[in-house]
């Protein structure tokens, strides 16, 4: 294992972040935190408790969730595709660099960006709603499994797009739409029934569901089936990750 190379690729994606710091930090922040003004604040005020949680505090998960999908997508694709797009993906491909060397440099890097995001909302969180976190190892495992796993579907994402649109075209059309119908802003058990079972079938609700747990120890579905998804979801990513390298599939654009 090259480590020289693993932290150089690594050190170079978090300088770019910090160099970019309004639009990777600052914007995703500033976004949820409107978020928490209006449906914790506002309207969180006048609704009552869901599960024994005050709304306020109950969509706090929810939406570092939202946060945490969208931005290890965005920033593992685009981490990517840009040397592709610029052509100077060649210098990673003729240096002693081998392809798990690049997956862990590119997505330990936008893993660690999306940690960074989520513990920031959580604490700007505590300046509108007023919450407690249950069980914490938990939650920070949940966070940690998340980004991971969506950082590696970011990177299979930025290898496959050939344009700037293929980049939005699953967190745009896929993931956030899962997301809303995940139990971001609601529990499952609010819906009627049937849509109870049709909902079980989006993956999403297993990641929200599991993350709340860890806040409020209250859950839409068993903290286990929760956490074995996520595994589940992560080993499949990884299985992914070395198929596309064992069968040829190359950096190059």
């Amino acid at each position: 294992m090259n480590w020289y190379a693993v932290r150089a690729i690594y050190r170079f994606e978090m300088a770019r972040t910090f160099r970019t710091i309004t639009q990777s930090i600052a914007s995703p922040v500033l976004s949820t935190s409107l978020y928490f003004v209006v449906f914790g604040a506002a309207i969180g005020s006048r609704m009552g408790e869901v599960d024994g949680v005050s709304y306020g505090a109950f969509i706090i998960p929810g939406l570092i969730m939202l946060s945490i999908l969208n931005e290890s997508l965005s920033n593992a694709s685009f981490g990517i595709y840009m040397p592709k797009w610029a052509g100077t993906i060649y210098e990673l491909l003729s240096a002693p660099v081998g392809w798990g060397e690049a997956v862990l440099g590119y997505v330990g890097a936008a893993a660690s960006k999306s940690m960074m995001l989520g513990i920031l909302i959580l604490a700007t969180a505590r300046l509108f709603v007023p919450y407690e976190i249950a069980h914490p190892v938990w939650m920070l495992l949940f966070l940690l499994l998340t980004a991971l796993s969506f950082s590696l579907a970011g990177f299979i994402i930025g290898l496959w797009a050939t344009d700037f649109q293929k980049l939005q075209v699953i967190p745009l059309m896929v993931v956030t739409p899962l997301t809303f119908l995940g139990g971001a802003f609601y529990s499952i058990d609010m819906l009627p029934p049937v849509w109870q079972k049709i909902a079980l079938f989006n993956p999403v609700v297993y990641l929200i569901s599991g993350f709340r747990w860890s806040f409020y120890g209250v859950a839409d579905v068993n903290v286990v089936v929760s956490f074995a998804a996520i595994i589940a979801f992560l080993a499949a990513c990884l299985a992914a990750v070395w198929w596309i390298f064992r069968t040829g599939w190359r950096l190059k654009s």
